[in-house]
């Protein structure tokens, strides 16, 4: 026999055994529970959304799929840990934007860069974002507010989720589009932010519509400005609206694997994501949730997630901020 012949029929055993083993893996994934991590912390909106959608997950992949919570870093830290994860769809991530906001606003102190490190799977949920204050606080509208801090500069705190998360850059957009100077305090997530607010530590939160909703109807809180219009708030303005150039922006809320999953394992993942995202009760406890089912294959969510990287680093630039 030829060694040419040798050569040929070596390399059609070694594709075979490839194609095989490729094959093997997309029928055998998953064999055992999935780490579902969640970055932020028990109660946050992106833990209850994310918590509906794993438990559609385990129904659609036949197999556990266990939420974890991993908060810390405005979301980083959870988001690191899947970016270093073993790279075999056991562990995957569910997080808000918070993770490429911080990295963009401070890449030199950031480790996870969720634009190169992770996989971005699909875009699933969206969270209104509200600028809320107590109920019983002088401030009716947002006009009112912001003369307030015009007349008192630095005196007005304002809690968000973390630094570098989505609500840091909305209290950049707020103080630069109205030119007023408030305090921002962060929390380790979204609870810890809405309590210090009804506690009165401190004058206004920057939070999502889901987790305010329920206390803007018992009075405890008062909505100023969001960043869309929402069915369950007609009245409440966006900045645009109230002659400002740029809105705050909403939550998103997307899957996320280490890069470099094995094909097959990858495609097995999207579909559940998407079944699981469109599923007929998911769909209803986002809802229930004041949030918005907004499902965005990989591809378009990626180039979604760079322009608002690249927005957030121009807007910090211009702020003075960290971004570099």
């Amino acid at each position: 026999m030829k060694k040419s012949d040798l050569f040929f029929g070596g390399f059609l055993v070694l594709a075979f055994l490839s194609f095989s083993a490729v094959s093997l893996q997309a029928q055998t994934y998953p064999s055992h529970p999935v780490q579902f991590v969640i970055p932020m912390t028990p109660g946050d909106m992106t833990d209850l959304t994310g918590r509906a959608l794993a438990s559609e997950l385990t129904k659609i992949l036949k197999t556990s799929v266990i939420p974890i919570n991993k908060p810390g870093g405005g979301a980083t830290m959870g988001a690191d840990f899947v970016a270093k994860a073993k790279k075999d769809g056991y562990t995957i991530l569910y997080a808000n934007s918070n993770i490429y906001y911080a990295h963009a606003m401070d890449p030199e102190n950031v480790s996870c860069n969720p634009l190169q490190d992770l996989d971005a799977l699909c875009l699933a949920v969206s969270l209104p974002i509200i600028v809320v204050v107590q109920g019983e606080s002088p401030w009716k509208t947002m006009k009112e507010f912001v003369e307030y801090m015009n007349q008192n500069p630095g005196k007005v705190r304002v809690s968000t989720t973390g630094v570098g998360g989505v609500g840091h850059f909305n209290h950049e957009v707020i103080r630069l589009e109205t030119k007023t100077d408030s305090t921002m305090i962060p929390y380790k997530g979204a609870s810890p932010a809405l309590t210090a607010l009804l506690g009165g530590h401190v004058e206004a939160s920057i939070l999502s519509a889901g987790l305010v909703t329920p206390h803007m109807k018992a009075g405890k809180l008062r909505a100023l400005v969001a960043s869309i219009k929402h069915p369950e708030f007609p009245t409440v303005p966006t900045l645009t609206e109230l002659g400002y150039k740029r809105d705050i922006v909403s939550v998103r809320n997307a899957f996320y694997g280490p890069v470099g999953l094995p094909e097959p394992v990858r495609n097995v993942l999207l579909s559940a994501m998407e079944k699981s995202t469109k599923s007929e009760e998911g769909v209803n406890v986002v809802r229930q949730l004041n949030a918005l089912v907004d499902y965005v294959p990989a591809a378009e969510f990626k180039k979604m997630m760079t322009e608002e990287y690249n927005m957030v680093r121009q807007l910090l630039k211009a702020s003075g901020g960290s971004s570099k």
